[in-house]
């Protein structure tokens, strides 16, 4: 992990990584596969499905580089997670991927990061993929970098939008539902799209994001 900017964020980022790492492999049998196909270095767009809160922590320590996270532009006035999103180097953004948030993920890009996204825009509602917001095309049509795409299993059993508190799958305990996988996929190259209408891009991130996600599950603790 090279392209955080600054010691102290990088030491920052490091704790809160392993700290989380720790959390996620013994609180939930957190199982990981795929982070070698992430481009070492230079720009990269990581696409994830979308289940819970916990999301972006376990993608993050599956991916083994330094993320730009996107949040809600709402998330950053609350007391505590606000300042937290902020130090780990989230940016806000609407629900929709707007012109704002669309701007400030090109211009991560362009300063060669890595930069996470979830382009349903919300958490699932069943636990299966979503249609993805169309707003994301606007966004695939500008990129020229590698694609990633990122299946998670387990976390809408572990923690949904429906859940007040989550449930823990301890690894010294046998597994449940809540057991956590994250799947990293190939690299998609961006110019396999420049010849496709909207409807079959987003089919294809789409069917792209259900193949992780079902990857993700067939390697969750169980």
């Amino acid at each position: 992990m090279t392209d955080q900017p600054g010691f102290w964020g990088r030491l920052w980022y490091n704790t809160v990584h392993w700290g989380t790492f720790t959390l996620f492999t013994f609180g939930f049998s957190l199982r990981s596969s795929g982070w070698g196909h992430v481009p070492k270095h230079g720009p990269v767009l990581v696409l994830s499905n979308h289940q819970s809160m916990f999301d972006p922590a376990i993608v993050g320590i599956s991916i083994r580089r330094y993320l730009v996270y996107l949040a809600r532009q709402n998330l950053f006035d609350q007391p505590l997670l606000g300042p937290f999103i902020r130090s780990v180097g989230a940016i806000p953004i609407d629900r929709e991927l707007g012109k704002d948030g669309l701007k400030a993920v090109l211009e991560a890009l362009e300063r060669g990061r890595a930069v996470l996204v979830f382009p349903e825009g919300e958490r699932t509602h069943t636990g299966q993929v979503q249609p993805l917001k169309r707003g994301v095309s606007l966004l695939i049509e500008r990129v020229k970098c590698p694609i990633v795409p990122v299946g998670v299993a387990g976390a809408f059993a572990a923690w949904s939008r429906f859940m007040t508190w989550p449930k823990p799958a301890p690894l010294f305990l046998p597994p449940t539902p809540s057991t956590l996988a994250v799947s990293v996929g190939r690299p998609i190259d961006s110019a396999r799209y420049a010849t496709m209408t909207r409807d079959e891009m987003l089919a294809d991130l789409h069917a792209a994001l259900v193949a992780q996600q079902a990857a993700a599950e067939r390697l969750r603790r169980k």
